[in-house]
């Protein structure tokens, strides 16, 4: 109606802290892997196109004004604040993983595959090229891990989801949003 309207109360027990909800957020995805309800969660940790804040970043402006430094020194280095704080949440995830026992008596992490990245290269310019990307956990045993892999320019992002769905068994799919092929994910 267009009419300004009153925002609800929060929940009871949703923290306040951006980082403890977050927890809050991994520690209930790894409940569900570990109780069988799903296999599968996607979980974004920033509003690229909000004024959200994060405080707990050592930085007191808004993420989206962050990311169009302007190629400015002191705006690059805000921008990174806040990537490497939400960095900085995701060894909880892998810890928690790791730590969980699965049903094969391997862990959580093992038999997992955690893509974290951003949906940009240079945010400043809205480029979409040269994406960082990295992937965690082992699939069952069919991700090598501790590798540093880069694709040649012009690669599609969608290669290497192409490649993470044959890897987690979706080997009927032959194509994923724009892919060209597959990403070799154990490429030494």
């Amino acid at each position: 109606s267009g009419e300004p309207r009153e925002l609800p109360e929060a929940p009871v027990g949703v923290p306040d802290s951006f980082s403890e909800h977050v927890k809050l957020m991994f520690d209930l995805q790894a409940l569900a892997f570990a109780s069988d309800v799903t296999r599968v969660f996607a979980l974004k940790l920033g509003r690229d196109a909000s004024n959200r804040v994060y405080p707990d970043s050592g930085f007191k402006g808004a993420f989206h004004s962050a990311s169009h430094h302007g190629e400015r020194e002191d705006r690059i280095v805000d921008f990174q604040r806040i990537n490497t704080y939400h960095v900085s949440m995701i060894p909880y995830l892998l810890e928690k993983l790791k730590s969980t026992p699965d049903a094969d008596g391997s862990t959580l992490l093992d038999n997992s595959v955690i893509i974290y990245g951003s949906p940009m290269g240079d945010s400043n310019l809205h480029n979409h090229k040269r994406c960082p990307i990295f992937i965690a956990g082992h699939a069952g045993g069919r991700l090598k891990g501790g590798l540093h892999l880069r694709a040649p320019d012009g690669t599609p992002m969608a290669n290497l989801m192409l490649s993470v769905m044959h890897k987690l068994g979706v080997d009927d799919m032959q194509q994923f949003g724009d892919s060209t092929g597959e990403f070799d994910l154990n490429q030494i």
